[in-house]
């Protein structure tokens, strides 16, 4: 869900939002406040209360998310595009605007972690241990235990995504997006409203990055001011695996960068985690840069 903020942003205005994981640690912090508001002390009693917890948060989560995201790009980047200044210059922007997010947030909430309130309570949905595979599959494997958050979140990280996808290949709008993804000079001349659709870019990808920083809290229980930079690392890490500018390969390289991630952390240890995220960028930088599935939004 992060990766497609990159990628959107890139496929419109070829750069990256370095900003989009202060994006993701607004989110975060926006459920955060929402769940400790709503939660009772100690959390949610009842299983389906936390439910309705979890899905009140997703408002402000994702409201924030989208408020700032567009904040950003008219702040410390549509300047910079109406003045046609060079890349460099955006990038400076962008970790100019990320320092002052995280700082900021670091000065009101502090340096430390936060925790959630208890809102839904995990439990182990399939053990593989416990399966017919006991005895086939390695140790590693059979150690593999799937929580119902595990499904939770991946079912509505899968929703999100596809509805974007839709978004972008049937509406309107999403016909404009693609439009200024492969000639902005054009499509401005053919009638699109250029600031229009970049304003939607950000929008999109920052609600997206909003909800995403709601499920990680809540799945993981913590959130603090730097919660966005090692997710955000590994967002852009899925995003160029799977092809930067392209939304199915943000999905893909998302999805595969989770399998890579875990497997080597069931099979040299957790501590091997991130090694192997970053690892995989070095990788396709050094033999495939344009990624698995391109570098287009457009299709």
């Amino acid at each position: 869900m992060i990766a497609l903020g990159y990628t959107l942003v890139y496929g419109v205005l070829q750069l990256i939002n370095f900003a989009h994981s202060e994006v993701f640690m607004v989110g975060s912090l926006g459920a955060f406040l929402t769940v400790g508001l709503l939660a009772p002390d100690g959390g949610a009693t009842t299983q389906g209360q936390g439910a309705l917890i979890l899905i009140a948060a997703f408002i402000p989560s994702v409201i924030l998310g989208g408020l700032t995201a567009v904040a950003l790009e008219r702040v410390a980047y549509r300047p910079l595009r109406r003045r046609n200044a060079p890349r460099l210059a955006y990038l400076i922007s962008a970790i100019g605007a990320s320092l002052f997010l995280s700082n900021s947030v670091r000065i009101w909430r502090g340096p430390n972690f936060e925790t959630f309130p208890r809102s839904i309570k995990s439990r182990i949905v399939l053990d593989l241990g416990d399966t017919f595979f006991t005895g086939i599959l390695p140790q590693s494997f059979q150690r593999v235990k799937i929580q119902n958050r595990d499904i939770i979140v991946f079912v509505i990280a899968m929703l999100a995504m596809v509805a974007v996808d839709q978004f972008i290949n049937r509406s309107r709008m999403g016909r404009g997006i693609r439009a200024v993804a492969q000639d902005a000079e054009t499509a401005g001349l053919m009638g699109v409203n250029i600031d229009r659709v970049i304003t939607v870019t950000f929008l999109i990808g920052g609600m997206l990055a909003g909800a995403a920083g709601l499920l990680f809290g809540w799945s993981f229980g913590v959130t603090r001011f730097q919660i966005g930079f090692l997710p955000g690392i590994k967002a852009f890490t899925a995003a160029v695996l799977g092809g930067i500018g392209n939304i199915r390969g943000a999905l893909l390289g998302g999805l595969m960068l989770g399998v890579f991630e875990n497997v080597a952390a069931g099979c040299f240890g957790v501590q091997w985690r991130d090694v192997v995220a970053f690892l995989i960028l070095v990788l396709v930088l050094l033999f495939k840069p344009t990624g698995l599935l391109g570098e287009k939004i457009s299709s």
